[in-house]
């Protein structure tokens, strides 16, 4: 809405500052994290109110879980939506059609995650919406998401595969790449949503994430920048460091709220949003590889729980004490601040590694 204005600079030359991706970066980074201060509190207050017993807790978990999560109310995702939203709205050029996709699959997938979390607690009971229906409907809003970015971008590059550590390697995919961008997504969304189990566990790697992509899009969306770095030059995607810009703010505002003891928490309202979010800006900017790199954490929090549910399929024993991978640790002993700030650390060496890629060709 605000870059509008930045027609105006010829008349008031202040204003072609709002040319720049990152001042509005900056302002809707700023945004978010005001946005959720102020309606943050009176959020939560709403939820504690029409949950009442707050976010389910499932039996077969921590028992410690039982006792420091209990009546803490969930769907706080709405904040960080919510945030993004009005960020984005305000900051972000809305003719960029990049924008609106990578938009679209946040709010679909917080729908979906809200949806999810409005199940949950109206039962009061752990398992919400059915798996098969929330994986078809990912699958259409990936899918949708997907196809449109492929008719965005060039051909045939709009539909290959790049990969990193290489100047001029990809692979065409033709149609199977709206499969596989389909797949980075909904992966995406449901490994972060693993991740979140424990206070600030899930919030702050993704925000690291963002981080990383914000500055990615950036480059790869500069025709000088991505000519001097030889990565592939994806016009029009340099917006996206605005979205991530504003994830960043908003998670920040989050945060606040969520450190434990967490006041409320994300749920998948948030999870599933966030993850989707990373995915489809990966898928846009063709770094979906570098997002398996930099969203390592996701990813082994994710196979944790195929190899532990596959492995006790097979022998009916166990690999991991408990899965996700972050109850493991839970059950060997470690305190969750432990777990959280340990994780935390890896997840910031992983963006570095993700960023030395753009470098390394």
């Amino acid at each position: 809405m605000l870059y509008l204005l930045a027609d105006y600079g010829a008349t008031f030359p202040p204003l072609n500052v709002l040319r720049y991706i990152t001042f509005r970066t900056g302002g809707a980074m700023m945004t978010g994290l005001l946005v959720v201060f102020l309606f943050g509190p009176a959020i939560i207050r709403a939820l504690r109110i029409r949950q009442g017993k707050g976010q389910p807790i499932r039996e077969d978990g921590p028992q410690a879980h039982l006792l420091s999560k209990q009546g803490t109310p969930t769907m706080g995702g709405l904040m960080i939506l919510i945030g993004i939203v009005v960020s984005v709205l305000l900051w972000g050029n809305l003719g960029n059609p990049y924008v609106w996709v990578v938009l679209g699959v946040t709010v679909g997938f917080g729908l979906i995650g809200f949806y999810d979390d409005f199940l949950k607690v109206k039962r009061s009971a752990p398992d919400g919406f059915s798996m098969k229906w929330r994986i078809l409907l990912q699958i259409v809003i990936a899918t949708i998401a997907v196809y449109t970015v492929s008719r965005i971008g060039e051909a045939p590059f709009s539909t290959s595969l790049a990969f990193p550590f290489f100047k001029q390697f990809v692979i065409d995919l033709g149609w199977f790449f709206i499969v596989f961008g389909a797949f980075v997504i909904i992966g995406s969304a449901n490994a972060v949503n693993l991740t979140d189990g424990l206070d600030g566990l899930a919030i702050g790697p993704v925000m690291i994430a963002a981080g990383t992509f914000g500055v990615i899009a950036y480059l790869v969306g500069n025709a000088v920048f991505a000519d001097y770095l030889q990565i592939h030059f994806v016009s029009g995607s340099g917006e996206l460091a605005v979205l991530c810009g504003a994830l960043i703010g908003a998670g920040l505002g989050f945060l606040w709220f969520n450190a434990p003891p967490a006041s409320i928490i994300m749920g998948d309202t948030g999870s599933l949003s966030l993850g989707g979010m990373l995915g489809g800006i990966a898928v846009a900017i063709k770094h979906e590889v570098v997002l398996a790199i930099v969203g390592g954490l996701f990813v082994l929090e994710a196979v944790s729980v195929i190899i532990q549910v596959a492995y006790f399929k097979l022998t009916g024993r166990r690999v991991f004490l408990m899965a996700p991978i972050h109850h493991h640790f839970e059950q060997l002993g470690w305190k969750e601040s432990q777990i959280v700030m340990r994780f935390w650390i890896i997840a910031i060496v992983l963006a570095l590694i993700g960023l030395s890629t753009l470098k390394l060709r």
